[in-house]
């Protein structure tokens, strides 16, 4: 029998059914695209703009991309999304994990973009997704044109012994199931309530209740490697972000990335939500226009 990522079949289909559900609520047409690499079959859903300027977009670990066009829809009138469901993570791609440590997840980025039948495309994703866009950098740099990574793992990763605190609240939430439990181990990424809208907390809930939760993040890119990447990149990493500190995260860009910009989103950590401005700030990037 294949492993899974899931710890129930029962599991699994809520969370497909969560999926499904929240793609019926995406304000523009979609559809499922699927393609073949050497680490397993590969999901995406294809929407936005059909003339728009080519985008693949990443979900954060242990989410679903579902979820994440929920928070994307600023992307829609613009861009030509190819929302990819990260291999191995809770979605409709093959179940194969791959390893945070090297860098297999940008050599299967790589795949994907070639398997979409293009020689470059533009990058955006967030946190783990951001650091499979860092890994992608170092891997195929000729397959990137642009990138923008938001509070992004694999630039410089806080240690985890300083995220010890979200432990307590989440063993007490197996042993009680209580929802208290579980909002108060996403507190520190969250900083306040407001932050953890019904999307975000179901998604999460679904994930710790039903996946093998992976706890490692896209280990900090070699500054060689991604020496080897000439595309524009806009890296945004929040002020309060437990997991990936933004001065830490934004020093370190400046230092490894050559063609850089740094953006800092004061006040908030890694949970929130972005500004108006910060939304077309990133669309600008996107389409070249500053």
């Amino acid at each position: 029998m294949s492993k899974t990522i899931y710890k129930t079949e029962e599991g699994k289909q809520k969370i497909l059914e969560l999926y499904d559900h929240q793609l019926e609520q995406l304000s523009v047409p979609y559809r499922d695209l699927y393609v073949e690499t050497s680490f397993g079959k590969t999901h995406l859903i294809e929407t936005g703009s059909p003339e728009g300027e080519p985008l693949l977009v990443f979900h954060g670990g242990n989410a679903t991309t579902a979820y994440n066009l929920l928070t994307c829809d600023f992307l829609f009138d613009d861009f030509h999304i190819y929302a990819v469901d990260t291999i191995g993570h809770p979605g409709k791609s093959a179940e194969t994990s791959l390893s945070a440590l090297n860098y297999d997840y940008g050599k299967w980025v790589g795949e994907v973009i070639d398997a979409l039948g293009f020689e470059e495309i533009s990058l955006f994703g967030g946190s783990f997704g951001g650091g499979i866009i860092a890994k992608t950098m170092c891997a195929v740099p000729d397959n990137v044109k642009r990138a923008v990574l938001l509070i992004p793992s694999g630039i410089k990763n806080a240690f985890q012994l300083k995220n010890a605190r979200m432990m307590f609240p989440m063993i007490m939430y197996w042993i009680t199931g209580k929802d208290s439990w579980l909002k108060k181990t996403m507190i520190p990424m969250a900083v306040t309530e407001d932050n953890i809208t019904d999307d975000i907390y179901e998604t999460a809930k679904l994930s710790i209740d039903y996946v093998k939760i992976k706890t490692a993040m896209p280990t900090n890119v070699s500054a060689s490697k991604m020496a080897l990447c000439n595309a524009p990149a806009l890296v945004m990493a929040a002020e309060k972000d437990c997991l990936f500190p933004g001065p830490g995260v934004l020093k370190r860009a400046e230092e490894i990335i050559p063609n850089c910009r740094t953006y800092l989103i004061k006040g908030r950590g890694h949970m929130h939500f972005l500004t108006d401005e910060e939304k077309k700030m990133i669309v600008r990037f996107l389409l070249g226009k500053e």
